[in-house]
């Protein structure tokens, strides 16, 4: 596993449907104020204005607007039952009402519904009153958009579609961002993912155009449809601009999980150190990342002590991952007095004996023999080695230092039945039987003194 490649964006399905039903919810919340007509008059004037040009739609009586407020003062009242009582004895006058009578009325449903939570009988209220005919246009099309919100909220994505293309098909003029952004989020979540960037971008192009900056979500759900088409050069452009524009910290961690997608690792280093330094990097994935990316580039002393001071506060977790990871750290670091105790916590923990072996080879170049000779027994005995003939040859060399010979060659001769160990092991085989030799000679010539 290439180890340079381990750091993701934070990017998924879920996080950005998130914030998708977040920024429908926070404009649908503007509901109750944009489908509430407050008086007769406004009603009256919302009929016969400019519209009348390419629509002629009837008046809002004053006696079926005054019925319409008196349900909503009950529904303001909290007495929902009773604003609903009311607005049924109006529907059952529905024969004697015009078109945008009834639309009112259903207008009026559906905001008591929309105040109460109730977003099915919301929708089905304003589907009602926009199948009403003829009504106003800009009615039409106010209803129109909140049905397209409120399906998005509901997850009906193709309802959200099909009721922004009957809004486009009723407008005259240039078409606002929000309806693109929309589009392209219901797109999106259908994966219609060609079809979803060409709205979002135009979106954010024609704002940026007009001379405002580009809203905050509309850049994330960019960034994320270019994610799952895999153009990631463009999700790096996106990210940049995103903390230009907004440098919010998951957003610095993110860049470095491109540029490690883009093979750019200098630059993923140079970019988790500046959010390091920022005080960025504070959750337990982000900081191994960090000490990763410290080790495979070469400076694995910083990481060792990244992963020290982490496992300390609690961070990280002192379990096998972490506890190896530091001691592999401080070993490349070639500090070895350092990374003993961490072994041993690591290799305690392990069920096989790969960390035992690594921690005989420590204690060997401690010259602390008679624990290189436990480990490495341990190791053995543990089993499942990725070099047996190794860690047999370090025994040996162990037991030769301590001068028992006979079982240092024992262990050589094993080290000699692995492919990986047998040349060296046979140097040393040679050099261990001469020092036994001299070693028994000069102990002979002591005994006749």
């Amino acid at each position: 596993m290439n180890t340079l490649k381990l750091y993701k964006p934070l990017i998924s399905l879920l996080s950005v449907s998130l914030i998708v039903a977040a920024s429908v919810f926070n404009t649908v919340g503007a509901l109750s104020i944009s489908l509430f007509i407050s008086s007769s008059a406004q009603a009256q004037a919302e009929a016969s204005l400019g519209e009348r040009a390419t629509r002629r739609t009837p008046a809002l009586r004053s006696r079926v607007y005054e019925q319409l407020a008196r349900a909503q003062t009950v529904g303001d009242s909290g007495d929902v039952a009773g604003a609903i009582a009311i607005l049924d004895e109006v529907k059952d006058k529905a024969d004697s009402m015009n078109s945008y009578e009834r639309a009112m009325m259903y207008n009026f449903y559906g905001f008591i519904y929309y105040a109460q939570e109730d977003f099915d009988n919301t929708i089905a209220a304003f589907k009602e009153a926009v199948n009403q005919s003829p009504i106003p246009i800009s009615f039409e099309q106010t209803a129109l958009y909140s049905l397209a919100q409120l399906s998005m909220a509901q997850g009906n994505y193709d309802e959200v579609i099909d009721f922004l293309e009957r809004w486009e098909s009723l407008n005259k003029g240039v078409i606002p961002p929000k309806n693109y952004i929309l589009k392209a989020q219901a797109l999106y979540q259908n994966k219609a993912y060609e079809e979803a960037i060409k709205y979002i971008e135009e979106a954010i192009i024609n704002h940026e155009n007009a001379g405002y900056l580009p809203d905050e979500n509309w850049l994330v759900l960019q960034r994320a449809i270019y994610f799952e088409m895999k153009q990631p050069e463009k999700v790096k452009n996106i990210i940049i601009k995103l903390i230009r524009l907004y440098d919010q910290p998951k957003y610095w961690i993110q860049l470095a999980g491109m540029y490690g997608e883009l093979e750019q690792e200098k630059k993923q280093l140079a970019t988790m150190e500046i959010a390091y330094q920022r005080g960025f990097v504070n959750s337990a994935s982000d900081t191994f990342n960090l000490a990763q990316l410290y080790y495979y580039h070469g400076v694995p002393y910083k990481g060792a002590r990244l992963m020290e001071q982490a496992i300390k506060s609690g961070l990280l977790k002192g379990n096998l991952r972490n506890l190896k990871f530091l001691g592999q750290s401080w070993q490349l670091a070639k500090e070895d007095k350092k990374a003993v105790p961490v072994m041993e916590e690591a290799a305690a923990l392990s069920e096989d004996g790969q960390l035992d072996a690594q921690l005989a080879l420590l204690y060997y170049n401690l010259d602390n023999f008679d624990k290189s000779i436990s480990s490495a027994n341990r190791a053995i005995e543990k089993g499942q080695l990725d070099r047996p003939g190794d860690t047999h040859m370090v025994l040996g060399l162990s037991l030769f230092n301590k001068r028992e010979f006979v079982a240092a060659l024992d262990q050589l001769a094993k080290a000699e039945e692995f492919n990986s160990s047998r040349a060296a092991a046979r140097q040393w085989r040679g050099y261990v039987e001469k020092e036994k030799s001299a070693f028994e000679l000069r102990a002979e010539l002591s005994a006749s003194l």
